[in-house]
């Protein structure tokens, strides 16, 4: 029975006993004269007459509702319901339904701009992006991937990932660095991939970078740093050479020679001798960094290492604090040479001030966190600490916490130095990852 047919019958029944009474006591006193039948006609009429009117006001107040929602429902959130009187039900019913209405239209205009900022950004930047639906097949594609694949997005879409040269990029771990031919180019890329769901339904996101711009900018920048590093310490030394040469040339050429010819010959000799030995070390030393072999992994317990090196220094005692027994998959010699380093900085610092020295570790998750802590001055405020050769030491090679962090990248971890928080001094911290090959990048020989 239908929604409205049942609100008649209600209505009907509500007043059916008192038009029952009536029309009884209408028969009762009139008997079957016209006025009684009059009357009784216009009690039925009354009632049935109001009957409809309930069922018409109250079935044209839903229609007015459902319309409006029908509307919403198809996107059209320009219509209102109008109130009645304020305070009651039906009001209170027309002003949530156009409150909704309202809320759903700044949803809908924030979400169509948002969209379309979100399709402004993906268009303008230059950075590939594909994304694929559960059958690997090609639902979204910006310019820069249309310029990649070379051809235009109509041709594009719809098309699956293993047609489009794509599958093994999206098949592949989510995050790498690749080498291969484009359609559009080649060079160096970097991959990124990604889960996301449209409709509840599961997709793929795959974001190709072209890495060969910022590459060659890097390299660019890197040879003029290595470039104005070597001319500054050729000249450092090439400049008094050359000038001492030309002094001591001068010097034989005298006639008749001056008395003390041969004590300058000595002391100019020594000159050239002493900046010749310099250049030769810096030589050295850059070889040294720039032909760092890659480690060979083994498994060394840290606190037999960390012991081993606090007792190579004799300067002043470093003091080995308790840690947990662990083993790093490491190549001793080099991990050895990087820990002196950090010590023998950390004893230099501290002599300074007549402070101490700490080497301490521990164990988070996969990785073992390892620290040198001095009680010196605290670092200078450069931020030319791992440059190389880089040095606010007198005498110093500038190239030890260079090769440090070398050697720590070498194996997956890093370094890094920070003033301490609690006192004092300099704090080197050291992370490097406890199982074999965690975390580590291939290394490729330098030189």
């Amino acid at each position: 029975m239908r929604y409205e047919t049942r609100v008649l019958l209600l209505t009907l029944a509500a007043g059916l006993p008192a038009v029952a009474v009536a029309v009884a006591l209408l028969a009762w006193r009139e008997g079957a004269s016209w006025l009684g039948m009059g009357l009784l006609t216009a009690v039925v009429g009354t009632w049935l007459a109001f009957a409809f009117a309930v069922r018409r006001r109250l079935t044209y107040s839903l229609h007015t509702v459902t319309n409006l929602l029908e509307t919403l429902r198809r996107g059209d959130f320009s219509l209102r319901a109008r109130r009645s009187h304020p305070g009651d039900a039906l009001d209170g019913l027309f002003r949530e339904t156009n409150e909704l209405a309202e809320i759903l239209r700044s949803e809908r205009f924030g979400a169509l701009e948002a969209s379309a900022l979100l399709r402004r950004v993906i268009g303008t930047i230059d950075v590939a992006v594909f994304a694929f639906d559960a059958g690997a097949r090609l639902r979204l594609v910006n310019r820069a991937g249309e310029r990649l694949l070379a051809q235009p997005a109509r041709r594009l879409l719809g098309r699956d990932a293993a047609a489009l040269g794509l599958a093994e990029l999206l098949a592949g771990p989510p995050n790498q660095t690749v080498e291969r031919p484009f359609p559009g180019g080649l060079g160096r890329w970097g991959v990124r991939r990604s889960v996301f769901r449209e409709g509840g339904v599961p997709h793929r996101l795959l974001v190709v970078t072209d890495l060969s711009h910022a590459l060659r900018e890097e390299e660019r920048k890197a040879w003029q740093r290595l470039i104005r590093v070597l001319g500054h310490e050729l000249n450092n030394s090439l400049t008094p050479i050359k000038s001492m040469a030309a002094t001591l040339r001068s010097l034989l050429g005298r006639q008749p020679p001056p008395a003390d010819r041969e004590e300058d010959l000595e002391r100019g000799l020594a000159v050239i001798e002493d900046r010749a030995a310099a250049l030769s070390r810096f030589m050295a030393s850059y070889s040294r960094l720039a032909q760092l072999p890659p480690p060979r992994l083994e498994p060394v317990p840290f606190a037999q290492l960390a012991s081993h090196v606090a007792a190579v220094e004799t300067r002043l005692p470093v003091a080995v604090l308790p840690g947990p027994e662990v083993a790093v998959e490491v190549d001793r010699a080099q991990l050895e040479q990087l820990l002196i380093n950090l010590v023998r900085n950390a004893v230099e610092a501290a002599g300074e001030t007549g402070g101490g020295v700490r080497l301490g570790w521990r164990q988070d998750g996969r990785w073992l966190e390892a620290w040198v802590e001095d009680e010196g001055p605290g670092l200078p405020p450069t931020a030319n600490l791992f440059v190389p050769f880089f040095t606010t030491k007198p005498g110093g090679s500038g190239i030890g916490l260079v090769l440090a962090r070398q050697i720590a990248e070498a194996h997956g971890g890093t370094l890094a130095l920070e003033n301490r928080t609690d006192g004092a001094g300099t704090r080197a911290l050291l992370r490097l990852p406890l199982g074999a090959g965690e975390g580590r990048q291939p290394q490729e020989p330098a030189g």
